[in-house]
């Protein structure tokens, strides 16, 4: 299984830095994730299934999108967008 690391808030909202889940590609990863811990739903994940704009997802400190490949010993990064004034 892939490892997903998380920040805050997102880290908060699925109760820990790093999560174990399976899947073939960076977007399987991300719906197994929302399904293994629910209040993340909708925060990474679009209605479509799409990353959420202001989200940046990287495997093995690339840049991945939803069809990105992803092996069991691969790192997945996600990323909130950090806005403000």
């Amino acid at each position: 299984m892939a490892q997903v690391m998380l920040r805050a808030p997102l880290s908060e909202l699925c109760g820990g830095r790093t999560h174990a889940v399976a899947g073939e590609t960076v977007g399987e990863v991300l719906v197994a994730l929302e399904q293994e811990h629910p209040p993340i739903a909708g925060w990474v994940l679009d209605e479509r299934g799409r990353i959420r704009e202001h989200v940046n997802v990287f495997v093995n400190g690339n840049q991945g999108e939803e069809q990105t490949p992803v092996q069991p010993d691969d790192s997945v990064h996600v990323l909130p967008a950090i806005t403000g004034g």
